[in-house]
């Protein structure tokens, strides 16, 4: 059982995001900004990271940036619902996010990415 943290502003989304990694026998952590994540991810020993990239406070880019250069081992991916704008994408992936999805994104191919990420 690995320990997720999921950061994300919308209570939907970290409440789907909750449900489907339990059920695939995780423990998952959960946090509504960059800060708030930032402080869990110091206290607890996190195996993966679920980040939105655009949320008030610290954003999930400022965030994947902190998180990959204070940790060297930190596996983010990064999610963000600004369609048709790949440059958050890219500058997620620029910032260490080890993978990148558009919202609304596919339940079943994030955890299989999620599954992969944690496997390495």
């Amino acid at each position: 059982m690995a320990t997720i943290l999921v950061i994300d502003d919308e209570e939907s989304i970290r409440s789907l995001l909750k449900e489907v990694l339990q059920r695939a026998n995780h423990h998952v952590l959960e946090a509504r900004d960059g800060g708030e994540g930032l402080a869990l991810y110091q206290q607890n020993k996190v195996d993966l990271v679920l980040m939105d990239i655009l949320m008030p406070g610290t954003d999930g880019l400022e965030t994947t940036l902190q998180l990959t250069r204070e940790y060297l081992d930190a596996k983010v991916i990064a999610i963000t619902g600004a369609q048709g704008d790949r440059n958050f994408l890219d500058v997620a992936k620029l910032f260490g996010a080890r993978r990148v999805f558009e919202k609304p994104f596919d339940l079943d191919k994030l955890l299989k990415a999620v599954n992969e990420e944690l496997a390495k």
